[in-house]
């Protein structure tokens, strides 16, 4: 299935469990769209996909500039990965379709 579609997903950051939306739009092998929650709204660049594998990098701007390097995994109606916080150290994620 495809990694398309809207994500409900909760990230376990240093900070605490915080939720969020990822939009992702797929062609082909490139992967696009955004991360959305309590910081805003965020474009993911260098976006992948690669059978049910998914990267991107997202640069995050409040409260503080981050550079968010994510890979998951999607399967069927569930999606799951981590993402590296810049000097944060790595987030576990989880979330399912919307």
């Amino acid at each position: 299935m495809s990694a398309a579609g809207t994500w409900n997903i909760i990230t376990k950051s240093p900070m605490g469990s915080q939720e969020g939306t990822l939009t992702l739009e797929v062609d082909g092998d490139t992967l696009t769209g955004k991360m959305s929650g309590a910081q805003g709204e965020i474009e993911l660049e260098e976006g992948k996909v690669d059978g049910g594998a998914v990267s991107w990098v997202a640069n995050l701007t409040q409260p503080m500039p981050i550079k968010i390097e994510a890979s998951g995994t999607v399967d069927g109606d569930a999606i799951s990965g981590s993402m590296k916080l810049g000097a944060f150290g790595t987030a576990n994620f989880e979330g399912t379709r919307a």
